[in-house]
């Protein structure tokens, strides 16, 4: 994963301190490979340095030092366009508001006075975002809220997995099992797009290999962005409910944690924990191996939150 430098405790802010981020340094870090960079060392800027800020102008927003206005925008724009280039990685998390890092909410000064709005991203982040628009990004302060974070790090390791079929001497059947394991997470994203990329998978043995690859993964990528709502997730859960083989007094009480996920009143982890619980045996065997159940590394605990209805 990429990571601006500073989340992960590299001394390399313009005071010479970090932004240290607990989750991504203590609780995400065991899972995956960091690749830190942070655009002002590569470009040369040191630190201690001058601030940076974002200036209109008439050619568009320029990345300049708050002192002495230096213009920093054709060095900082070559970096991130040589960076993005040779990226290849499965998540992206910057430095929430920074001119450079800042994939949202960076403010726009005129040459004199309060910033004009707060809705420009940060130039470093902008071009690696444009370069690669399906890379599941965020900040580090919108990963502070459960539910953003699981949603990132969900796509992210769906991402890495996909990364490894396509990366290796996949065959059609291969990406046949990948697209039935992934069905449930899926469709809990976007039904359409799941349908979408079935065709895909359909004509796998006609298409040629590549045309095939990026086809799916553009689809697969985009069905994963789309947000997962509770309405979608009440229907995976009934639709996997309806696959087991259960007693009357098993099914009851699985209908009835659905209904309480349904309402509100418990976890999304609770309805998932007792389907996989009783998703044994070879009949269950296509359940018990959906992705949906183990979307990433279990000790994370990400699905532990109740989501607000409305």
């Amino acid at each position: 994963m990429g990571v601006s430098s500073c989340l992960v405790g590299e001394l390399v802010r313009y005071n010479g301190g970090h932004s240290r981020d607990r989750f991504l340094t203590d609780v995400l870090a065991p899972y995956v490979d960091w690749v830190p960079v942070c655009p002002e060392m590569e470009a040369g800027l040191g630190t201690p340095r001058e601030t940076l800020r974002q200036e209109q102008s008439g050619e568009g927003p320029r990345l300049v030092t708050r002192g002495t206005h230096e213009d920093l925008t054709d060095r900082m724009t070559a970096l991130a366009e040589r960076w993005a280039a040779e990226l290849d990685v499965d998540g992206y998390v910057f430095k929430s508001k920074s001119p450079t890092c800042g994939i949202h909410g960076v403010p726009l000064y005129p040459e004199e006075g309060p910033p004009l709005g707060r809705r420009n991203r940060g130039l470093f982040a902008g071009i690696v975002m444009e370069r690669h628009p399906l890379l599941p990004v965020e900040d580090e302060g919108r990963l502070h809220d459960a539910l953003l974070r699981e949603s990132f790090v969900e796509r992210v390791f769906a991402h890495a997995r996909l990364r490894t079929l396509l990366d290796g001497d996949w065959r059609p059947r291969d990406l046949v099992a990948f697209h039935a394991r992934h069905k449930m997470q899926v469709l809990a994203h976007d039904p359409q797009l799941y349908r979408e990329a079935g065709r895909v998978v359909a004509r796998a043995g006609s298409m040629e290999r590549e045309e095939v690859a990026a086809r799916y993964a553009e689809v697969f990528q985009r069905a994963l962005a789309t947000k997962a709502t509770p309405g979608r997730n009440v229907n995976v859960l009934q639709h996997c409910l309806g696959m087991l083989a259960l007693d009357p007094v098993r099914r009851a009480d699985l209908v009835e944690v659905i209904d309480s996920y349904q309402a509100g009143l418990v976890p999304l982890s609770v309805p998932t924990t007792l389907l996989r619980h009783h998703a044994r045996g070879e009949a269950a065997a296509y359940v018990r191996d959906q992705t949906y159940f183990s979307p990433y590394p279990d000790d994370l605990r990400l699905r532990n939150h109740v989501p607000a209805r409305g």
